[in-house]
């Protein structure tokens, strides 16, 4: 089997070295930089495990520039290219999705498009009939920092459309898996696109309940953590992505459920609208807490959503940040992934101690070890020490 792999993030490249343990795979990106780092098995971001799979594992892989001679040999083309949220249409920028598929359909007569990006829901089907083809669409529940263990220990494959070609793809994914009888799920594409969203959108429900129960706590004067115990017991709601934090967001929560608020455009709803002011309001009550205590400057203590990770795309904490700065209060940053002095406009402290000394406030969405002898100035949320 030949497949191409176009997109080199998280969701590309953990695929692509899955799918190459057992294929001849062409990863496809457009920026040189990225394809040498491949070629040479390193990896151009943080994934716990990636890096040593890459490097250790007899792999059916190579990257390239070349899109058009990638897909002219391939059975499957996986199409993992990002999909930001346009909130001046309300909707997912699907143009680099639709860019390949129109390539592959013009390089091809026989390979299938198969996109993992997320999409709004009908977006498959609108493809098929513009390129008279089957486009298949195959959801990732993936967490950043963990995409490889999450690829390889999949809690369920899901394929849309219910063809051979979309069975068959949905094999290969489970046979390169450490979990070859993984739930295979086969429905329509626009079933599957919405299983995306849904799932992602109850993710950001069940944060922004458990927020919402901190804040109440702390309000209340009440201690947060026997709440959270007392109704995480309960085995219908599990102790799971329950750790309060400063928001929900990283690259899919904050995106997924805009997106699928606007596919309710004309259904009655009420919920998932809650869901995305719910996160706006966490926000500006951290912000209204922070100013509360009166500082001068405020010290960031890393912008990465997740423990392991040095992405922070749409990180909670910089929704907090703009809150800051708009009450007049001046801000640093403490990030070893930025090599810059600044960040739109914010110095990078670099040097932990100066970093410490130079904050009234310290903000960490998520505790450190390394703040444990300022807990004086420590703000944060976190009980449980934990990304979720």
């Amino acid at each position: 089997m030949k497949i191409a792999v176009v997109g080199l993030g998280y969701v590309g490249l953990s695929n692509a070295a899955l799918l190459a343990q057992h294929s001849d795979v062409v990863a496809v990106d457009v920026v040189q930089a990225r394809v040498d780092l491949i070629n040479a098995r390193r990896m151009p971001f943080h994934d716990a495990g990636l890096e040593e799979f890459l490097r250790t594992r007899e792999l059916r892989l190579q990257a390239t520039t070349d899109a058009a001679a990638a897909y002219a040999d391939a059975d499957f083309v996986v199409i993992a290219t990002p999909t930001d949220y346009d909130p001046d249409t309300a909707a997912f920028d699907t143009a680099s999705v639709e860019g390949v598929i129109d390539a592959v359909a013009t390089a091809s007569a026989t390979a299938v498009p198969v996109v993992k990006s997320t999409v709004p829901v009908g977006f498959a089907a609108q493809m098929s009939a513009r390129i008279g083809r089957q486009v298949v669409f195959s959801p990732e529940f993936l967490r950043e920092g963990m995409a490889l263990h999450d690829v390889m220990h999949p809690t369920r494959i899901i394929v849309g459309d219910d063809t051979e070609a979309a069975r068959t793809f949905g094999t290969l994914l489970a046979e390169g898996s450490a979990i070859p009888d993984a739930p295979i799920l086969a429905m329509t594409a626009t079933e599957a696109e919405a299983v995306k969203l849904f799932a992602n959108t109850y993710l950001a429900m069940r944060v922004a309940y458990f927020n919402e129960l901190d804040t109440f706590a702390a309000r209340h004067g009440l201690a947060t953590q026997p709440l959270i115990e007392g109704v995480s017991l309960d085995p219908r709601i599990g102790s799971g992505y329950n750790n309060p934090s400063f928001g929900y967001g990283g690259y899919c929560l904050p995106k997924d459920t805009k997106q699928l608020l606007s596919n309710f455009q004309d259904v009655p709803q009420r919920l998932i609208e809650a869901i995305v002011d719910s996160n706006t309001t966490r926000m500006d009550f951290i912000a209204d807490q922070v100013t509360a205590r009166g500082p001068r400057v405020v010290g960031i203590h890393r912008l990465a959503m997740k423990a392991g990770s040095d992405n922070f795309r749409a990180s909670s904490i910089l929704g907090v940040i703009d809150r800051l700065r708009q009450r007049g209060l001046e801000v640093i940053i403490y990030e070893p992934t930025i090599t810059a002095p600044e960040f739109q406009g914010m110095r990078i402290e670099r040097d932990l101690v100066a970093f410490k000394q130079r904050s009234d406030v310290i903000l960490a969405n998520r505790r450190s070890e390394e703040l444990d002898d300022v807990v004086d100035k420590l703000y944060t949320r976190d009980i449980y020490r934990a990304d979720s």
